[in-house]
């Protein structure tokens, strides 16, 4: 049998292992770092025997890799269910797979787990990990495999196992413990060394809130205990950046029982925000050549029949009745800009049009995915759709790529970039579905930005590029889009004349800068900790006077700073000094302006930053002057000119 591996061609015995055959092409320090291989499509345990048939590239998987922190998460998932079942034997499995950073696995247990039992349980892995146990594998009929786990008591195996086609199916065992699982696994317990069992949550049997709530056990896996050490560093970090705690504690939004889960409450300094991120992206959406729209937030039911939601997506839209009429609460934007369009005759000489709109949606989410400002209810977008002809579509395709370019650059966000491609419940032609992927596929390469293809994670309407910004703890966030659509204009009749004098059908782009405004708040609070950079701030500066012989001086300068466009706040409380500097660090105000005899005397303030720098006395037109060059630095760096306030 023929393998390629590294660029070599080898001869191999037939039905000899992947791991015999690394074995012998690796040096053994190498080896000992190889949790699997692919050959071909296929991820491969190292015992699984190859035959002619798998006459392809062998590939290792080193555990520190993506592919290999997979394998190794996964396995310590079993791990963890087999010492779950030891300590608690009356506990019955469900479901175990790895996760991002980590595993986890439910169990239907009469009661929640403690972080005792957490302790306890990793103490059981770890023994289990001593033993080095080996993992193996073994295919049963799918009859074979429901006698086994019925004679187990395993309810939750046979329900899985209904729902699987006829054909044989996978066990994996180590120890005691055996699975229904697809695999691969690492060789042996004994390569998972560096866990930790993080957290434990009750979550409903298939996400189903009518079925048993199971008891989740949350873990991380790592290939080198370093890894899990800086990860878990991590961890904490997120808990104090958490946007759940700091939103309220600097007084930016809060969330009401009264009004309702998913319904965020924006106080006047969270509301600033907003208008800070609006007003700069209306005017930058302006300087790149959108027109400003806004559509109802209610729209009749038969467009959303039209438009294909109705079928795809009513479970996640309100409907009520209007004079005996049903309406449909926007989830998205673009059947108003559609109709916008379509409101008069265009001609290929308008195109392309840019329709922006700041657009506030109503999705229903359940209650169980609600999660601060990143997961809610009612939400606002920085939605535009672009209507083109076929010849531009790849320009503006470039086009948007470089807007969010620039964004991400001004808040110091890197990013990855994917191209989604046709899900299985979609709607279109297969040749629109074609012409729109590789419109996409050209514009990534033509500006030569790495992408991954996610394979039918598009909408159900067309393919997209998504695009994941990582923030200061370097945690992804799916926030930019941009989906091509040549199924809504047919839907939709929309059509321009072309130059010939016939009827042309233009092509949509869908597509989101920042994305929900309200998530994109909750990732910049974790993103800066809440220390938002001097364009970005509420407040940028608060004067602290030294007694109230100095309240004067504060007044005429919070009067002038303010005036000249500061956004300033005055604290004239009869407290002292180190306390109010300490409450104006806490609030993570970029400026504390102190103002003592000197300063009133010399119609100067004392300047300090939130790191706790003493800048020193100034003019107020010296401040100024320094803040407005702080405030415009990030937009330089862009090359965007400075106008958010």
């Amino acid at each position: 049998m023929r393998i390629t591996i590294a660029d070599q061609d080898l001869h191999v015995a037939n039905r000899e292992t992947c791991g015999q055959i690394l074995s012998r092409t690796l040096s053994k320090k190498r080896f000992k770092t190889i949790v699997g291989c692919r050959c071909g499509e296929r991820l491969l345990d190292l015992h699984t025997p190859l035959d002619a048939s798998d006459g392809a590239a062998l590939e290792p998987v080193d555990m520190a890799s993506p592919e290999g922190l997979t394998i190794l998460r996964h396995s310590a998932a079993h791990i963890m269910a087999e010492a779950v079942q030891r300590l608690f034997p009356t506990a019955k499995v469900t479901i175990g797979p790895d996760i991002e950073n980590g595993f986890y696995y439910d169990f239907d247990y009469e009661r929640p787990f403690t972080p005792e039992d957490l302790e306890a349980i990793e103490g059981e892995m770890a023994a289990s990990i001593a033993q080095n146990q080996p993992f193996s594998r073994r295919e049963v009929s799918r009859q074979e495999a429901r006698e086994l786990f019925q004679s187990m008591g395993e309810d939750y195996k046979l329900e899985i196992l209904d729902e699987l086609v006829d054909g044989p199916v996978s066990l994996y065992a180590h120890g005691q413990f055996v699975d229904l699982c697809r695999g691969p696994h690492v060789p042996s317990t004994g390569y998972v060394k560096a866990f930790k069992l993080t957290s434990v949550a009750g979550a409903y049997w298939r996400g189903d809130e009518s079925r048993p709530m199971l008891q989740r056990i949350y873990g991380t896996a790592f290939a080198a205990e370093k890894d899990l050490q800086k990860h878990l560093r991590q961890v904490e970090e997120a808990k104090k950046r958490d946007h759940r705690k700091l939103g309220p504690h600097l007084d930016l939004f809060s969330f009401s029982e009264d009004a309702g889960p998913g319904m965020p409450l924006f106080h006047p300094k969270g509301a600033m925000l907003r208008f800070l991120l609006e007003n700069f992206e209306r005017k930058e959406h302006l300087r790149r050549g959108y027109q400003l729209v806004q559509g109802p937030q209610m729209l009749r039911r038969e467009l959303w029949e039209r438009s294909g939601h109705y079928d795809n997506y009513r479970e996640n839209m309100y409907f009520t009745e209007i004079d005996g009429q049903s309406y449909g609460v926007k989830p998205m934007n673009c059947l108003a800009h559609m109709l916008i369009y379509k409101s008069q005759l265009r001609s290929y000489r308008d195109l392309p049009l840019r329709y922006f709109e700041l657009g506030t949606v109503q999705r229903h989410e359940k209650s169980g995915v609600l999660h601060g400002l990143l997961r809610v209810r009612q939400f606002t977008q920085d939605d535009a759709h672009i209507l083109c002809r076929p010849d531009q579509l790849q320009d503006e395709i470039i086009a948007i790529l470089e807007f969010v370019r620039d964004v991400m650059q001004l808040f110091d966000f890197a990013y990855e970039v994917a191209l989604s491609t046709r899900p299985a419940k979609s709607i279109g032609s297969d040749e629109d579905w074609d012409r729109a992927t590789e419109a996409l596929r050209n514009a990534l390469e033509t500006l030569g930005l790495p992408f991954a293809v996610n394979p039918g994670d598009g909408a159900f309407y067309g393919p997209k590029i998504d695009i994941k910004l990582k923030d200061a703890l370097d945690r992804r966030w799916q926030c930019s889009t941009i989906q091509c659509d040549f199924t809504l204009p047919e839907r939709f009749d929309l059509v321009y004349t072309g130059q010939d004098g016939e009827k042309h059908r233009p092509v949509m782009l869908h597509r989101v800068i920042l994305g929900a405004l309200e998530r994109f708040l909750g990732i910049l609070v974790e993103h800066y900790a809440g220390a938002f950079p001097v364009w970005l701030a509420p407040v940028q500066a608060r004067i602290l006077t030294v007694t109230d012989a100095q309240n004067d001086w504060a007044a005429q300068t919070f009067r002038h700073l303010q005036a000249r466009g500061l956004r300033v706040e005055s604290d004239l409380r009869n407290e002292k000094l180190g306390f109010k500097v300490r409450e104006a660090q806490l609030q993570k105000i970029p400026y504390m302006l102190v103002v003592g005899e000197r300063e009133a005397q010399a119609e100067t303030v004392n300047v300090r930053t939130r790191t706790g720098e003493n800048i020193g006395e100034k003019s107020m037109d010296e401040f100024m002057h320094m803040i407005q060059q702080e405030c415009a630095e990030p937009f330089k760096r862009g090359g965007m000119p400075y106008y958010p306030g």
